[in-house]
């Protein structure tokens, strides 16, 4: 199974992600503000099964690939690498202007969640993130690459669910929090910038 050492890394690059203001943490920051928690949560989950939907993507496509050819997985992995490290290069450079929650009409919890589902599973930077990141902590030596897959992509979706939800409850302060803060959109890209390159570098490094 995937070591801890692992498990840890990927946990705390993927909460580093989240908790960082994106479009997905200002879409449900938004809803929750607009329509209330219920909104909030709704669009959060929907979030969350879209991520499910891309990792089941990534886990059926890159696991037949890993059946066919370990060089071809090889060439996958370090692809993602460069991917990472171009994301991250481009984010540190954006530059970037005040962050603020958008405003959104209020809507029912079951829009809310369709809205999220689909906003997630139609952004094809979302797909090609998921194509680039979960293969750098897989380790066919391992054992099962589909188990490892599966575990990864649990452990994605629980905390995109936590983190969605903690920020759909305290949307209030969190939005007020950030309307006084707005400057700290100059810093989110380097912030980001910074998490992709140096873990795709890191990556890079480990696998030579």
């Amino acid at each position: 199974m995937i070591s801890l050492g692992v498990l840890t890394t990927y946990i705390l690059v993927v909460l580093g992600l989240m908790v960082i203001p994106g479009p997905a943490t200002l879409l449900t920051l938004a809803r929750a503000v607009s329509g209330g928690k219920r909104a909030g949560l709704a669009t959060g989950l929907g979030i969350a099964v879209g991520d499910l939907f891309h990792t089941m993507m990534a886990t059926f496509g890159l696991s037949a690939l890993l059946a066919t050819s370990a060089l071809a997985f090889e060439i996958v992995k370090y692809a993602g690498v460069i991917y990472l490290i171009y994301l991250g290069f481009k984010a540190f450079i954006e530059k970037s202007g005040s962050i603020d929650v958008p405003t959104a009409q209020a809507i029912t919890p079951m829009r809310a969640f369709r809205q999220g589902f689909f906003t997630e599973i139609l952004n094809p930077k979302t797909a090609l993130f998921f194509l680039a990141f979960l293969p750098q902590f897989i380790h066919p030596e391992s054992g099962s690459v589909i188990v490892q897959f599966a575990l990864l992509g649990a452990i994605f979706v629980a905390l995109s669910i936590a983190v969605t939800s903690l920020l759909a409850i305290g949307a209030g302060s969190i939005g007020g929090w950030l309307r006084r803060n707005r400057t700290i959109g100059r810093w989110q890209g380097k912030v980001i910038g910074t998490i992709y390159m140096a873990l795709g570098v890191r990556l890079a490094l480990q696998q030579q």
